[in-house]
């Protein structure tokens, strides 16, 4: 069974930068799909970006060119560098992870998840 932990949210500018992390543990992350989330208050949650096991990508369109989901298998990590942050990305980021490949996009098929950490972007 994988375990997640997310880190690294926090209190940015609008327009300013900020990374969060998801350290994997249990099992070897490198034959796993894994994406990151987001849920406002009031919303559903949704997804953000998907990584699958072989690295390809995919993001949500309205971070396109703003996010960047990496992982570094070696160290069982997963990683989203979030730049020109606008107060709309303000949210709980919560990792997933799945062996579903292609991955899921429907947040409903994933089953494995992080506690979330809070990312809000002031005005």
């Amino acid at each position: 069974q994988v375990q997640l932990q997310e880190s690294g949210g926090g209190l940015v500018q609008a327009g300013g930068s900020l990374s969060v992390s998801c350290a994997a543990s249990g099992r070897a992350i490198i034959r796993y799909s894994m994406a990151w989330f987001r849920q406002a208050p009031a919303k559903e949650r949704e997804l953000v970006a998907v990584i699958g096991a072989g690295g390809r990508t995919n993001y949500t369109d309205s971070v396109k060119g703003r996010f960047t989901i990496s992982r570094d298998d070696a160290k069982n990590v997963l990683y989203l560098q979030m730049n020109s942050l606008k107060p709309e990305d303000s949210a709980v980021y919560y990792c997933a992870i799945t062996r579903d490949y292609p991955p899921p996009m429907d947040v409903r098929e994933w089953r494995t998840w992080g506690q979330g950490t809070q990312v809000t972007v002031s005005s």
